[in-house]
């Protein structure tokens, strides 16, 4: 029952946060633009790393979200009260990778389970 519970609770929570083709379309409007314009309107990466002639500038999210916990769980008749469910801590990140060849932005990829 436990495992159940918290499956649904992270499946409501990432449920709510998969709006990947909306973020992939609005990460888009950068391919092709200036490095200069992405780091003006994006803020400084993360994390960069330069090889092989391109560069790649990298945004890291992260947050927590707190699943709530139940009270208690079972048939009181069958079963008597038993303990409830603590609350889940449910940790999201996404890591935006933009390839930058020349000066100018060439792709992105995006990692992790909160990326939308």
């Amino acid at each position: 029952m436990r495992r159940f519970v918290v499956l649904a609770a992270v499946g409501v929570v990432a449920g709510c946060a998969n709006p990947v083709p909306a973020r992939r379309e609005q990460l888009t409007q950068w391919i092709g633009r200036p490095e200069l314009a992405l780091v003006q309107a994006m803020g400084v990466p993360t994390r960069t790393y330069a090889t092989g002639g391109l560069k790649f500038l990298s945004y890291v999210d992260q947050r927590v979200e707190i699943v709530p916990g139940s009270p208690f769980y079972g048939d009181p008749f069958w079963y008597g009260y038993s303990g409830g469910f603590p609350p889940t801590v449910v940790n999201l990140a996404c890591d935006t990778t933009f390839t930058i060849g020349g000066g100018i932005v060439r792709s992105f990829t995006l990692r992790g389970n909160a990326c939308g």
